[in-house]
């Protein structure tokens, strides 16, 4: 695989979370300046190697992105692309609509607040759309982005979140459009990365399940974007560096040391588990609970401050954690 230290898709890139506070009312709002400093904090981190994440993603699945109106939304993007100009790292946002002229019409708002890439996942439609009508789908925010002056990354993630599946035919052909800049494909049957792969060798994937980081560069990936790297970013750093150095047996070291906590990434809670793990690692239970999306049992909090906890104390020993 070619290597290329100096293009952001090479590297591991932070999901990060929106972080919350109540207002005086007792309602939940974002707390811009803790998005901000817990973004800046993970972005200063570097692997064993030297590197750091080579860009920022902000209202993704992780950053609440379904519960907030379009106003929050792009109040968030714009005060994390101040984050992103001062690391010189590109910003990424997710997208998704009911159709193409409203995808197209949040492309264009997007690009207006400081995004440079937009990921752009299938439509929410409760009946899942043919070849032809996704395809037509993706062209339109194609199109508004090439007006914009930005890119997108089609994002297929048919497990955890959801969301329609996108064919592998569809994909190959999503990826020829210019305006299209990576494909990130979270799932964790990496078979479609390799198959993707062997046909055009000069294709950009980004990994986006933490559990099969590994498994997926194998497949041909060349970088990734990370929930968990949240929590631990030098471990998650590091192992893209050995990803990428084709070091396989440590990367595997460290995927096996984080994969108690990486497991919650592939759930349909991922948000609620890993934003409470977060809280946990920063002495912020209360914190980590605050979230727009469901409120966890006391069964499901056990259960992932065990995860953590096993994770950390495997990590230590790895000297990976900061």
């Amino acid at each position: 695989m070619e290597k290329n230290s100096a293009d952001w898709r090479y590297t591991v890139m932070p999901a990060v979370f929106t972080w919350l506070k109540e207002s005086a009312s007792g309602a939940l709002e974002i707390d811009f300046v803790a998005t901000q400093q817990y973004a800046a904090d993970i972005l200063r981190v570097q692997g064993k190697g030297g590197t750091r994440m080579g860009g920022l993603v902000g209202s993704g699945t992780l950053g609440e992105n379904s519960y907030l109106s379009t106003q929050q939304r792009l109040a968030l993007l714009k005060a994390l692309s101040e984050v992103a100009k001062e690391f010189n790292v590109p910003l990424i946002s997710g997208a998704a609509a009911e159709t193409k002229e409203e995808l197209a019409k949040i492309v264009t708002e997007l690009a207006t607040v400081g995004v440079d890439t937009v990921m752009v996942m299938p439509p929410k439609t409760k009946e899942a759309p043919s070849d032809e009508q996704m395809y037509a789908y993706y062209a339109l925010a194609a199109s508004a982005a090439n007006q914009a002056g930005i890119t997108i990354m089609p994002y297929n993630n048919p497990d955890a979140a959801g969301y329609h599946a996108l064919s592998t035919d569809l994909l190959r052909k999503l990826a020829a459009l210019a305006e299209v800049t990576a494909l990130k494909i979270s799932t964790t049957d990496v078979s479609t990365i390799e198959t993707l792969m062997l046909e055009n060798h000069a294709l950009k994937i980004l990994a986006g399940v933490d559990t099969v980081t590994v498994h997926a560069g194998l497949a041909g990936a060349c970088g990734g974007i990370t929930g968990v790297g949240c929590i631990f970013p030098k471990a998650s750093v590091t192992m893209q560096e050995y990803v990428n150095n084709g070091e396989w047996a440590e990367a595997n070291k460290i995927s096996q040391a984080m994969n108690s906590i990486s497991y919650l990434d592939a759930q349909p809670l991922l948000l609620e588990y890993l934003k409470y793990a977060f809280g946990i690692h920063h002495n912020d239970a209360d914190g980590g609970l605050r979230t727009f999306g469901k409120k966890l049992t006391q069964e499901q909090i056990d259960d992932v401050q065990a995860r953590y906890l096993l994770a950390k104390e495997r990590l230590v020993l790895l000297d990976l954690v900061d």
